[in-house]
């Protein structure tokens, strides 16, 4: 499939499901986050719940890194370049909502993404090859291609794998991991 279909295909997915439902896949999901073999790792990047557009809820994750004493960054988001710039995210952090319902660090120390270990992205869909669809912009692919060679890609969703993205571009990164409320797959 394109990805354009791919968008509308999941979009109206995450639309169907029911509060009761995200919370039993959000939970199946935090369970196998906690299965990964990264928690010897010390600087996590975590993109903040978009929750008008249904997305996974990171909050459980984000209260899990804190209590292991991690580090976390998080973005906001460039919309003149489609870029992230990358900032610490702690507990006490303000956090705003932008004109495009994105929960964003207010004041925050701006970080280096080559201090990053783990990357946690979202995502709408991927295929077997770790190849991933997110909202069309490519500010995820710019920023991981910033990263330092090594970083972990995890993608998070709700739902499971499609055979093959289509038009996969020379720019797209690929993930090294995708947690489902199912599995946890390896690319």
């Amino acid at each position: 499939m394109q990805k354009s279909d791919l968008r509308k295909k999941y979009n109206k997915l995450r639309d169907e499901l029911s509060k009761n439902e995200i919370e039993k896949l959000n939970k199946a999901i935090q369970n196998n986050i906690e299965k990964l073999d990264i928690w010897n790792k010390e600087y996590f990047h975590i993109f903040l719940t978009m929750k008008n557009k249904k997305e996974i809820d990171t909050s459980i994750l984000i209260d899990k890194l804190w209590s292991e004493n991690k580090k976390l960054s998080t973005s906001v988001s460039n919309f003149k370049n489609n870029t992230l710039e990358n900032f610490r995210y702690k507990d006490d952090t303000e956090i705003e909502i932008n004109s495009w319902g994105i929960p964003e660090p207010k004041n925050a120390e701006l970080i280096n993404d080559k201090e990053i270990d783990v990357v946690f992205i979202p995502l709408l869909a991927f295929d077997k090859q770790g190849y991933r669809v997110g909202y069309g912009k490519g500010f995820y692919d710019k920023f991981l291609a910033k990263c330092r060679p090594g970083v972990i890609k995890i993608g998070i969703s709700f739902f499971e794998t499609e055979d093959i993205i289509e038009d996969i571009h020379e720019a797209d990164v690929k993930l090294d991991f995708c947690v489902t409320p199912v599995r946890i797959i390896k690319f």
